[in-house]
């Protein structure tokens, strides 16, 4: 059985992995070749796809950290939050994510919500 805690930690570790051959490296080693991820902003499936939209976040907030809050998993499922801001100060984002993994304990999918976001 795949530890979800674990690939939730993983997962917030891609996020926050700024060189980009690393990035790319944990992507292929933690999303299934067809996973997908999808939150309010974009709708994308492909390890290619997905690193590109991790970089073009990381653009957006640069020097900004994601941190996981409590996972909550049961079968291949796990759910859990996360903020993003400068380390140890008040998170700017915060969102919850729901995460499935197939067979192998890669990630299928990521289903993300933004709970708050920064005034335009």
């Amino acid at each position: 059985m795949t530890d979800l805690q674990q690939v939730a930690e993983r997962y917030i570790a891609v996020w926050n992995e700024t060189d980009q051959a690393a990035r790319r490296k944990l992507i292929d080693e933690l999303w299934a070749e067809d996973g997908g991820y999808t939150d309010p902003l974009v709708d994308v499936r492909g390890r290619d796809a997905i690193d590109a939209t991790i970089g073009a976040a990381q653009a957006q907030f640069p020097g900004l950290v994601f941190t996981l809050g409590p996972v909550d998993a049961h079968h291949h499922l796990a759910r859990f939050t996360w903020d993003l801001g400068p380390a140890g100060a008040e998170a700017l984002v915060v969102g919850f994510d729901v995460v499935t993994v197939d067979e192998d304990g890669r990630i299928s999918a990521v289903l993300g919500f933004l709970d708050k976001v920064p005034a335009a």
